[in-house]
């Protein structure tokens, strides 16, 4: 039982992994590892600070408003994937432009608990300040 919770787990992270990847080289969407009826909770104090069910919901909700607001998209710099059973855990900085010209810089720690390569729950903690400032200051133009 423990080699099959070491290569479950090992698959897990590897799956991250490439996904951080093809995000950075821009080959890829990180999103597409999300489970449809996904759940994700933004840690913290801010009116984005919840839990989006699904993952129709985060996007049309989270992901697609900041990227309307950035001129230059987020790259991803990962300083570590940790896997435990079918937890994954990414610490990584995000880099990108708005389009008032102002960068927008955050940390993010995501922790993910995975089912057969999918990711169905995320306990996301990030720069809530920084998160809802650029949400704020900047209209959302597609």
């Amino acid at each position: 039982m423990e080699q099959h919770s070491t290569q479950n787990t090992n698959a897990n992270k590897e799956a991250v992994r490439l996904a951080f990847e093809k995000w950075t080289t821009g080959t890829g969407n990180f999103f597409d590892l999300l489970d449809e009826h996904m759940i994700w909770t933004i840690t913290g104090s801010t009116p984005y600070s919840k839990t989006y069910n699904g993952k129709k919901e985060f996007i049309d909700q989270v992901i697609d408003p900041l990227n309307q607001r950035l001129s230059k998209k987020i790259v991803p710099a990962v300083r570590g994937i940790y896997g435990d059973a079918d937890m994954v855990i990414a610490l990584w900085d995000g880099v990108a432009t708005a389009k008032d010209g102002k960068p927008y810089l955050s940390s993010y720690s995501w922790y993910m608990q995975m089912d057969k390569g999918k990711i169905i729950r995320v306990t996301a903690f990030l720069d809530g300040i920084e998160f809802a400032n650029i949400m704020k200051r900047l209209k959302a133009t597609p």
